[in-house]
């Protein structure tokens, strides 16, 4: 199971920290992504980071602003969203999956948490 957390209302510019918490195994070896869903849309890869933590993926409309990160003692995986924008506005969702192929595709990911609502006002 994937929890997430930290989500909110924030103006444009400032920032937040999304957590995801993985209970009930803590997905060793496992892949780890943030995609996020605005309204009327589908969702979007927005990054992710292998089990060590050594390679990591952006998507280039959060390139440079946003960092994602890990911690496997603690079963936790972390998004640092800064400068964000309105169009930042959507649900974001932790995921997990075995491997590191396909790793912007959502259908690669079989775990999902149930989303945080981030907000962006001007």
């Amino acid at each position: 199971q994937l929890v997430e957390s930290g989500g909110g209302l924030v103006q444009a510019g400032g920032s937040l920290r999304l957590s995801c918490v993985a209970s009930g195994s803590t997905f060793a070896g496992w892949t780890m992504g943030w995609f996020r869903q605005a309204p009327g849309k589908e969702r979007d890869f927005v990054a992710a980071i292998t089990w060590t933590g050594s390679l990591t993926y952006f998507a280039d409309s959060v390139k440079g602003r946003f960092t994602i990160s890990r911690d496997n003692a603690k079963s936790t995986m972390s998004l640092q969203m800064n400068i964000l924008k309105l169009e930042d506005t959507a649900v974001y969702y932790c995921a997990a999956k075995r491997n590191i192929a396909a790793i912007r595709q959502i259908s690669a990911y079989g775990y999902w948490g149930q989303g945080t609502q981030v907000t962006v006002s001007s």
